[in-house]
């Protein structure tokens, strides 16, 4: 089992040059408990987070192209992000 906190870290631990990545994973419009991974932009594994009760999840990146790929009971989806420098992206995941 993960030790991650649901959801991902927390806002307190930004950094300088970060971006936040952060939204939701939902299936008919509920939504679903999983894992979210954060891959870099080769596809390589860079980070995993328990979605929480409600379904959100956040990771704190560097600037650059990354794909969110939420892992839920019966699917799997991903969504690409570029993520700019000290800017929000918000990435809805429905699977």
């Amino acid at each position: 089992m993960c030790g991650a906190k649901a959801g991902g870290p927390d806002a307190s631990t930004v950094k300088p040059g970060e971006t936040t990545i952060q939204g939701s994973v939902t299936r008919d419009g509920e939504p679903v408990t999983g894992y979210v991974r954060l891959l870099d932009s080769t596809g390589e594994f860079t980070a995993e987070v328990p979605t929480s009760a409600t379904g959100q999840f956040r990771f704190y990146a560097a600037e650059g192209t990354w794909t969110v790929r939420a892992l839920v009971p019966g699917a799997t989806a991903d969504r690409k992000v570029v993520a700019e420098d000290g800017a929000l992206s918000e990435v809805a995941i429905a699977v």
